[in-house]
């Protein structure tokens, strides 16, 4: 697959950005929510899967369209790891082929197109690789059972040892974000900087209220008007499918029974562990990753992060903030 060389910005910028935003706030606010549910229910023994192969294309068709509205990929990868093959993607122009890359771990039942709105941004100064996760959503399969997050970790490793070897900055978002702590834990040598956005589970779990709702849009049979009330409630502001994103990650979350381990909030030890630079995003909104009280939490047990809460943001937050957060997170990267 080649670089996409257009003279004209890309369907996906022309598109009204301030809606399209609005629209991917309110469905990443949702995922982050049902999350918790994809890892509470874990089946012992079991793998993530499609529940159908109907399911499977309704998907496929919109992961193609999402995907599409993007910059298309310098390359695209099927890495083999213990738990499965990873579908990976990169992009990289002749200046930054040779930089330290940056590596994107999705929120639930996201892929690697939830990162649409910051792809151009992060890769002004460097190599980008993303991926979809072993255990949910996407275009990687699972093979084995992965039963604690270590085994994440490991298949992470794996990946990157193939795509990253010398090491990387690595951003995770929502359920991304505990993947990528729990990453930066075990394997701390390959991790240059570590970036966490909107972190499920890392600073505390997400509230009581948050489980319930994600609850009832897992019950089977549901009413769609009903899902989408439930929906609704989580995120906090209506409910709405209608960009290619959106569509993904609504079909995703009906479709794929995911297998994933529930992540557990960082302990004393495992924070003291993580001595790289590190940065964390909270939402100064809606957030599943404790709001003010989780960016307290943050500086207390990480003491040399830089930790901001961003006004007015939502657990969708790297999608709202897209261009500032693109120059911040790039002298943040630039430091020695």
């Amino acid at each position: 697959m080649g670089i996409k060389t257009e003279a004209t910005p890309p369907r996906w910028w022309q598109r009204g950005r301030r809606g399209w935003l609005r629209r991917v706030a309110i469905i990443a606010c949702v995922l982050g929510a049902i999350l918790v549910v994809g890892g509470l229910l874990q089946r012992d023994g079991e793998v993530g899967k499609f529940r159908t192969a109907e399911g499977y294309a309704a998907y496929k068709r919109e992961y193609d369209a999402a995907l599409a509205d993007m910059p298309a990929p310098k390359r695209m990868l099927d890495v083999p790891t213990d738990f499965g093959t990873v579908r990976a993607y990169e992009w990289s122009t002749p200046e930054t082929e040779h930089s330290v890359p940056v590596v994107l771990i999705p929120g639930r039942a996201s892929g690697a197109p939830m990162w649409s709105e910051n792809l151009a941004g992060f890769a002004r100064q460097h190599r980008v690789i993303a991926f979809d996760a072993i255990g949910d959503a996407g275009l990687s399969t699972q093979r084995v059972p992965l039963t604690d997050t270590a085994h994440q970790a490991h298949w992470v490793h794996q990946t990157l040892k193939e795509l990253a070897p010398e090491g990387a900055h690595i951003v995770g978002h929502s359920f991304g974000g505990a993947t990528a702590a729990t990453y930066a834990h075990h394997y701390p040598s390959e991790v240059k900087t570590l970036t966490l956005l909107e972190p499920a589970f890392v600073f505390g779990y997400p509230p009581a209220s948050v489980l319930w709702w994600s609850a009832i849009t897992q019950l089977p049979g549901l009413p769609q008007s009903a899902r989408e009330y439930a929906l609704g409630k989580i995120s906090g502001s209506e409910y709405s499918a209608e960009t290619p994103v959106a569509r993904m990650i609504d079909v995703g979350s009906k479709e794929y029974s995911a297998a994933l381990p529930t992540p557990h909030p960082l302990t004393n030890q495992e924070a003291a562990e993580l001595r790289m630079p590190v940065y964390v995003a909270i939402a100064g909104g809606f957030s599943l990753a404790g709001g003010s009280g989780g960016a307290d939490t943050a500086k207390e047990l990480i003491p040399h992060a830089q930790v901001k809460v961003w006004p007015d943001t939502t657990h969708s937050l790297p999608m709202e903030v897209a261009d500032p957060l693109a120059d911040e997170l790039a002298e943040f990267w630039g430091q020695p």
